[in-house]
């Protein structure tokens, strides 16, 4: 899949990546960086309180959100495991300018994040371990459930089989009583899929360029 990927810069001036396989960006043209810390970070993880928080993400791609929550960490202790079936070649994530716009801090974040070895557990810094699984989600089962869900997949458009009602029940079974799923789609049969799992689905606005988005909890 990684053939051909190519690196776009997006309107707030941060880069994404072009994925010709799935005819998709892996951010928001209207801003990659605004995009992640809109849904995930700002609708997301400061809605978590849990301390340790355990978070799941599916679509580790550029590593985006980690080293957004790596950096937003601060004391609190984190296990962050990702799901990705198409890791990204060394010269496509350092392609990226996110090392610039985040600074020294973010440079070595993003480094260590990559640089971690796939299939175990990688302290990152004192209190955030990694752990990136290269697999489909399909094919992955958890160790323990979650506090936090970032749900990163490509649209539905080009990954359907990520999206459905199956797949919804199957995450919602990984999180904790409390735990908060945040996504940037905000498709009606999404919405649908979250309430069929049991989760307490919601609309909230949408980052630049973008009306809605979803988040749900688990009661």
């Amino acid at each position: 899949m990684s053939s051909g990927i190519e690196a776009v810069r997006t309107a707030d001036g941060s880069m994404t990546l072009y994925a010709p396989a799935f005819g998709e960006h892996y951010h928001s043209i209207h801003g990659a960086l605004q995009e992640s810390q809109h849904v995930f970070m700002q609708a997301g993880w400061q809605q978590v309180q849990a301390d340790p928080v355990s978070v799941f993400e599916m679509g580790f791609g550029t590593g985006l959100n980690a080293l957004l929550t790596l950096l937003a960490a601060g004391g609190r202790t984190v296990q962050y495991t990702a799901v990705e079936a198409f890791p990204l070649a060394g010269d496509q994530w350092r392609s990226l300018n996110y090392a610039g716009l985040l600074g020294p801090a973010g440079a070595a974040g993003l480094e260590a994040l990559h640089q971690a070895p796939w299939g175990q557990a990688t302290e990152i810094r004192p209190g955030f371990t990694l752990h990136k699984a290269a697999c489909r989600l399909e094919d992955f089962e958890p160790a323990a459930q979650f506090d936090l869900v970032y749900y990163d997949a490509f649209a539905p458009g080009s990954q359907p089989e990520l999206w459905t009602e199956a797949v919804m029940a199957r995450i919602a079974a990984w999180m904790r009583p409390g735990a908060c799923f945040v996504t940037y789609c905000a498709k009606g049969s999404v919405r649908r899929a979250l309430l069929a799992a049991g989760l307490q689905a919601e609309r909230l606005p949408g980052p630049p360029g973008k009306r809605e988005m979803l988040r749900a909890w688990k009661r």
